[in-house]
């Protein structure tokens, strides 16, 4: 877990050292809650953080966004106590939405369940963000419909 936790908060940072419009906080934390929820041979490919709501002025709920070699996890740390941890799989995957505002921009992650919404994102990350989540999604949806078929 500890190997784990170090390249998912190496990446965590670096993101927001390149992107430090971007607003997050509590990054430790929240890579925590994803090292924890991380399965045996599972390998990290991309991390981001953000805020987990689309409302650009109610800056509480940063998370940090993960993806895996089998899924993306978004850990965030409760302030108090306790924490949020949702995985994604190919499967449940449907879609995936970038919105360029005035200041920040969004991501928004269209699943079976729910859309999941984050905010606050530097505009120039967008892009970076919609490339490594599309591209995996698509190769990995491939292998779900070759076992399928």
């Amino acid at each position: 877990m500890d190997e784990q936790y170090q390249i998912i908060y190496q990446q965590a940072k670096n993101f927001k050292k390149k992107y430090h419009l971007s607003i997050a906080w509590r990054i430790k934390h929240h890579c925590k809650v994803i090292a924890k929820h991380l399965n045996p041979g599972e390998e990290v490919l991309y991390t981001f953080c953000a805020q987990r709501n689309d409302i650009s002025w109610n800056f509480i709920n940063t998370c940090v966004v993960c993806l895996t070699s089998r899924r993306i996890i978004i850990g965030q740390k409760r302030l108090l106590f306790g924490y949020y941890m949702t995985s994604v799989t190919p499967d449940m995957f449907n879609d995936l939405e970038v919105v360029k505002k005035i200041i920040w921009g969004q991501v928004y992650i269209d699943t079976v369940k729910e859309v999941m919404k984050f905010s606050n994102i530097q505009p120039s990350a967008l892009s970076e963000i919609e490339s490594s989540i599309t591209s995996y999604m698509m190769e990995e949806k491939k292998k779900y419909l070759s076992k399928e078929n």
